[in-house]
C-alpha cells in the first residue's frame, strides 16, 4: 500500500513538471519574440508568428524528449543541488542546439536573437520550477519540524564533514533536529554561511552561543582531530547543558560515510586526551596463525575481547576456558554468530583444578595460552585473601606447569599496575604471578611473559559501570578521595598490547604500557555526570567515602629496580626481570598453597615474606 502510494506520488510530480514544461516551452517561444520586437505585439512580423506556430509541436516534442533524456522528470528535486542545476543547464543547452538544427533543416526563419532569448527564458523557467519545489518542500519540512519542537543543533567543525552533516540535517524529513549554527577555529570563516547555516565563532564561544541559540545538542564533526584536541573541545562543551555526539574518525570522511547515523554518543574514553594505542596486526598474525590458542578466563572483559580480536587472524582452533558458565556462554554465542567457520571449543573448568587442566592441555595441546583468569576486585580480595592466592597465584602456577608439560610455545600472563609496590593482597598476588612466570621461563622452552597495564575502562568491576549505575539511580556518585588518580586504557587497547607482547616476547619479560598522564577519578566522575546531561553537585551529588583497605592514592607501572627498555612500539616498554632464588621461590609457593587451603589467618604476612615490597595494614 505504502509502496503504491510512493509510486503514484512520483508519477504525479513527473506529470505536473511535464505539463509545466510544455506550457513554458510555448510561452518562452512567444516571449522571446515579444522581447525581440521591443515588447510590442504589433511590431512582430506576421511571418515570424506563423513560423513559431507551425514549429510549436516539433519544438515542444523535441524539447520534452531532450529533458527526458537528461532525466529531468526522474530527479528527486526535493534534495537537488549543484549537480541537478548542471543537468538543467545541459538539457536546455542541448534543446537549444536541437531547435537551431531543426529549424534550419525545415527552413523555418526566425531572428538569431530569438534563439538566445528562448534559451535564457527556458533555462530560467525550468530552473525556477525545480528549485522552487525544493524550497517549498524544505520550508514545509522546517515548519513541520518546528511544530514538532525538534532539537536545535550546533555543529563543531566547518570543514567537509560538517558541511555533509548540515546538508543531511537540512535535507531529511527524519533528521533529529535543525542545524542552528556552526563553530570553527578559523576566524576567517566567522560570519560566513555554510549551506545556509551561519558560522558564529570558535570553540571558546561554544558556551555563550549554546545559551544564546538555545542549543539542545552539539555534534563534533572533525574526523582528523587528535585525542588531546578532542578532549579540550569536549571539556568546553561540557560547560553547556547540551548532549554531545561525535563523528568517530577520518576513515568515514575518506569513504564518504559521513552521516547522522555515524554519529555516536561521547564516551568517557574520549576524555582521556591521548591517541589510541596502535598495533601492527601483521606482527600478531605470525605467531597465532594456524595455531591452537587457549584463553583462560575467556568469558571475562579482557578474555572475551581477546577472543574477538583473535578470530580475525587465522587461528587454527580457539579454546575458551572459564569457570563461569554464563560468561563463557555469552562469548561462545557471539563468536558462533559472527564467525561461523571458527573452530571454537568452549570448556568450563577452574585453573585451581590440576586434573582438569591436565586433561584439557593433553587433549587440545594449545600452542599459545593467554592467562586472563583471575580474581581482581581489590576490596573483595581484602576480605578473602586466601581465595586470591588460590585462584591468582596457585592457579597461574598450575596453568603454567600444564603449559610446560604439554609443549605450549607462548604463555602470556595478564598482570596489573597494582603489582608494583602492592598495598593490597590482589596486587601482591599478581606480583607473585609475575614471579611465577619468570621462574617457569627459566626452566622450560615455553616463552613466558607478563603484560602489565592500568585500569580498563568499561571492564567488569571498573569505576565507569559503577558510576553509570549510580547516575541512573539519581546519585550520589561515590568517589573514595578527591585526589585519587589512576591510569586508564580501553579494553581493545589492553588486548592489543597483550597480543603484541606475544609477538615481541623472548621469554621472561614484563611488558608495560605507556598510558600517558594519569586521570583523577573525581574528574572522570564529574565528566560522566555532564555527559549524562546533568550538572555535578547540583543534579547529581558526589560523595567521598575514603580510601578502602589496601587501596593506593596512585598506582605505579614499573618498579624502580626493573629498569626500562623500549620496543618497536613507542607505547610499549619492557621491564627487566628481578633476580631471585627460583628454587626457594617454588618452595614458598607450595607453602602458600598449603596455607591457603588450610584457611590460614596469616596469609598477608606469608606473602610479605616472599614479596617484601608488599606493605599491608
Amino acid at each position: 500500500m505504502i509502496k503504491t502510494r510512493i509510486i503514484a506520488n512520483k508519477w504525479f510530480r513527473s506529470v505536473l513538471f511535464l505539463i509545466y514544461d510544455i506550457c513554458m516551452i510555448q510561452i518562452c517561444s512567444f516571449l522571446a519574440l515579444w522581447i525581440r520586437f521591443d515588447l510590442s505585439t504589433k511590431s512582430i512580423p506576421s511571418q515570424y508568428i506563423s513560423a513559431v506556430k507551425s514549429y510549436s509541436v516539433i519544438l515542444t516534442v523535441t524539447t520534452v524528449l531532450v529533458f527526458a533524456l537528461f532525466r529531468l522528470y526522474s530527479i528527486m528535486w526535493s534534495s537537488a543541488g549543484i549537480i541537478e542545476l548542471e543537468s538543467i543547464v545541459a538539457a536546455c543547452g542541448t534543446a537549444f542546439v536541437v531547435q537551431i538544427l531543426g529549424m534550419k533543416f525545415l527552413e523555418v526563419e526566425l531572428p538569431r536573437s530569438y534563439h538566445i532569448l528562448w534559451l535564457l527564458f527556458l533555462t530560467a523557467s525550468v530552473g525556477v520550477s525545480r528549485m522552487s519545489y525544493r524550497a517549498l518542500r524544505q520550508a514545509g519540512r522546517h515548519l513541520g519540524r518546528k511544530r514538532n519542537v525538534v532539537k536545535r543543533i550546533m555543529i563543531v567543525g566547518g570543514g567537509q564533514a560538517g558541511a555533509l552533516l548540515v546538508k543531511e540535517l537540512n535535507g531529511s524529513d527524519k533528521a533529529p533536529g535543525v542545524p542552528v549554527c556552526i563553530i570553527d577555529d578559523d576566524r576567517n570563516k566567522t560570519g560566513k554561511y555554510m549551506n545556509g547555516v551561519p558560522i558564529r565563532g570558535t570553540r571558546q564561544d561554544i558556551p555563550e552561543l549554546a545559551e544564546k541559540y538555545n542549543i539542545d545538542e552539539i555534534y563534533i564533526a572533525i574526523p582528523t582531530i587528535t585525542g588531546l584536541e578532542r578532549k579540550k573541545i569536549l571539556e568546553i562543551c561540557q560547560k553547556t547543558k547540551c548532549s554531545l555526539k561525535i563523528l568517530p574518525g577520518l576513515y568515514q570522511l575518506m569513504s564518504g560515510e559521513v552521516s547522522i547515523s555515524k554519529l555516536r554518543d561521547v564516551e568517557i574514553d574520549d576524555l582521556l586526551g591521548r591517541e589510541p594505542i596502535k598495533v601492527n596486526l601483521d606482527e600478531i598474525m605470525g605467531y597465532v596463525k594456524d595455531k591452537v590458542v587457549m584463553i583462560t578466563g575467556g568469558g571475562g572483559s579482557i578474555g572475551s575481547e581477546l577472543c574477538r580480536q583473535l578470530t580475525g587472524h587465522g587461528v587454527k582452533r580457539l579454546i575458551i576456558f572459564d569457570m563461569y558458565e554464563n560468561n563463557a556462554y555469552e562469548i561462545q554465542q557471539e563468536l558462533k554468530r559472527n564467525c561461523p567457520d571458527l573452530d571454537l571449543v568452549t570448556l568450563i573448568g577452574s585453573v585451581r583444578n590440576t586434573n582438569r587442566l591436565d586433561s584439557v592441555f593433553k587433549t587440545y595441546r594449545p600452542d599459545v595460552v593467554y592467562h586472563a583468569a583471575a580474581h581482581k576486585h581489590v576490596p573483595l580480595m581484602e576480605d578473602s585473601p586466601n581465595e586470591s592466592i588460590k585462584n591468582n597465584v596457585i592457579g597461574t602456577y598450575k596453568t603454567a606447569k600444564a603449559a610446560m608439560k604439554y609443549g605450549t610455545k607462548h604463555f602470556v600472563l595478564i598482570s596489573t599496575d597494582k603489582a608494583v609496590n602492592p598495598t593490597n593482597i590482589m596486587g601482591a598476588s599478581k606480583r607473585l604471578c609475575e614471579m611465577v612466570i619468570q621462574m617457569c621461563n627459566s626452566k622450560s622452552s615455553t616463552e613466558f611473559v607478563a603484560v602489565r597495564f592500568g585500569n580498563v575502562l568499561g571492564s567488569s568491576g571498573s569505576v565507569i559501570p559503577l558510576f553509570k549505575k549510580q547516575i541512573e539511580a539519581g546519585g550520589p556518585v561515590t568517589v573514595t578521595d578527591p585526589n585519587i588518580i589512576r591510569y586508564f586504557m580501553t579494553i581493545p587497547e589492553a588486548v592489543s598490547l597483550v597480543l603484541q607482547a606475544g609477538a615481541y616476547a623472548k621469554g621472561g619479560e614484563i611488558f608495560v604500557l605507556n598510558m600517558g598522564e594519569p586521570v583523577k577519578i573525581l574528574d572522570m566522575a564529574e565528566n560522566l555526570i555532564r555527559l549524562s546531561g546533568y550538572e555535578p553537585y547540583k543534579d547529581i551529588d558526589i560523595v567521598f567515602t575514603g580510601l578502602r583497605p589496601g587501596e593506593k592514592m596512585y598506582e605505579e607501572l614499573l618498579m624502580a629496580e626493573e629498569g626500562l627498555q623500549g620496543t618497536k612500539n613507542s607505547r610499549i616498554f619492557v621491564g627487566k626481570p628481578i633476580q631471585m632464588d627460583y628454587g626457594k621461590f617454588e618452595n614458598d609457593l607450595l607453602r602458600l598453597d598449603e596455607a591457603a587451603w588450610n584457611e590460614t589467618t596469616d596469609m598477608r604476612e606469608l606473602v610479605h615474606q616472599i614479596v617484601p615490597e608488599y606493605h599491608y595494614q
